[in-house]
């Protein structure tokens, strides 16, 4: 299991079904609700349902969906420069 590290930067994120992040992409969710996203390793969107607002995700998303994604004031979390 790999050690998380602390984001060292933070941008507002608009879910889109086109933009892609770069990798060690983690998600903060303002106010809560479905989270579409695409792995980093995956090509196929999953639905991560009732995310609580406030939540911290730890993953590595490629994307955040407009579709299906409900949640809002999300907030993108990485290492690399914006």
């Amino acid at each position: 299991m790999a050690l998380i590290q602390q984001a060292q930067n933070a941008a507002v994120c608009t879910p889109s079904d086109v933009t892609k992040f770069t990798q060690d992409t983690s998600l903060f969710v303002g106010v809560g609700g479905d989270v579409a996203v695409i792995m980093w390793g995956d090509t196929v969107a999953v639905t991560l349902k009732n995310v609580a607002s406030g939540a911290t995700l730890p993953i590595n998303v490629r994307k955040v969906m407009s579709t299906n994604t409900t949640a809002t004031n999300i907030i993108l979390l990485t290492n690399n420069p914006a």
